[in-house]
């Protein structure tokens, strides 16, 4: 019994439960959205079946797979398989191609008395479902919302029913602060994240202005080239609008995220190393004199910060941003200026969220 692959999208964008029946480092490379890693064979197993199918064929790999996985290994497989369908009776399963190990899994499961489907094609047809869906979604009217580094792109981004927040799906904020104390996304699973957003988005995007490079992951080609395209709204607020942001998305978002994966006490000094880390990532863009002065600032307001004082981080914000993020951003914006797409608003950040809203009726 299969699912077939025009469905593939809805399942996806249902958010329909999926158990990955491929080995751990396949799974850590890139997963289907609504996936969970329960293994027909671990790392180890896979590596050896995968020795003797290139030294011996298929028949030789299928045999000491079953002397790999059997007995109280093979039990524990089907019990995990079984404990996680009692949870989500509507999970399907899937392989790398919808072959030999997916096939396995639904046999053995069968003989437990469950009967599932599997996905037809499996990972491989999946994902060509969802990438192809990201290059149909670079046909798509776009629009980008541009502006300095604390304008709140983000927050305007999500304001919108069409908002598509790249950064969500990296696990990273477009900055070189921008890393968070969960695992950035690997390459494929930061394109699957944006396909599912995609999948209900027929009409116009709303996108924040980005580099390529987010974290980890680019942008694909295609939909990178639509962005490049597409017209813009331009959010400009003062510097001490723009700081407030920035204190909370780097300075107190970020401790809450790191205390709250780590505790109080190694959160806070994992959060320091962030913070101290990516401004000597800027060193050669900063010159070693304002690299210094800002390590100094920095170094500083992270003892007020003890102290109960983390409004004391914009003494080095501050210039952060007048002295680098800024001039670097109007230097960008000039040296495009003949060949950039029409900017339709410009303007503070209420009056750019109104302008992008209109712009999707």
């Amino acid at each position: 019994m299969t699912q077939t692959t025009p469905t593939v999208l809805s399942l996806i964008s249902e958010g329909r439960p999926l158990i990955d029946v491929r080995a751990p480092v396949e799974f850590a490379q890139g997963a289907l959205p609504g996936a969970v890693n329960l293994p027909l064979m671990v790392d180890e197993e896979r590596r050896q079946v995968g020795i003797a199918y290139k030294k011996h064929g298929q028949a030789a790999a299928i045999e000491l797979g079953e002397r790999l996985v059997s007995g109280e290994i093979k039990q524990a497989r089907i019990a995990a398989w079984q404990a996680y369908l009692a949870e989500h009776p509507d999970a399907l399963i899937y392989c790398f191609r919808g072959g030999l190990r997916s096939q396995i899994a639904q046999r053995w499961l069968a003989e437990a008395g469950i009967s599932r489907p599997r996905l037809e094609g499996g990972w491989k047809t999946m994902r060509q479902a969802l990438c192809g869906r990201i290059d149909a979604a670079a046909l798509q009217p776009m629009l980008v919302i541009a502006g300095l580094t604390g304008c709140a792109k983000t927050t305007l981004i999500n304001q919108l029913d069409n908002g598509v927040d790249l950064e969500a799906y990296a696990h990273h904020k477009g900055s070189a602060f921008g890393r968070r104390p969960e695992e950035p996304a690997t390459q494929i699973n930061f394109e699957h994240a944006l396909a599912k957003r995609l999948i209900g988005l027929p009409e116009g995007l709303v996108i924040e202005d980005e580099s390529r490079h987010i974290g980890h992951a680019n942008i694909p080609l295609n939909f990178w080239r639509g962005l490049q395209q597409a017209p813009r709204i331009r959010i400009e607020m003062p510097l001490d609008w723009r700081l407030a942001q920035i204190q909370q998305d780097y300075i107190i978002d970020l401790e809450q995220a790191y205390t709250a994966r780590y505790g109080s006490d190694q959160g806070w000094q994992l959060m320091q190393a962030q913070l101290s880390n990516a401004l000597i990532r800027l060193g050669k863009r900063l010159g070693n004199a304002r690299l210094q002065r800002l390590q100094r600032l920095q170094t500083l307001a992270f003892k007020a910060h003890a102290q109960g004082n983390p409004q004391a981080h914009e003494a080095w914000l501050a210039p952060l941003l007048t002295e680098y993020y800024d001039p670097l951003y109007r230097y960008h914006l000039d040296k495009q200026r003949d060949t950039a797409p029409p900017e339709i608003h410009v303007g503070d950040w209420d009056s750019c969220l109104a302008a992008a809203r209109q712009w999707n009726r």
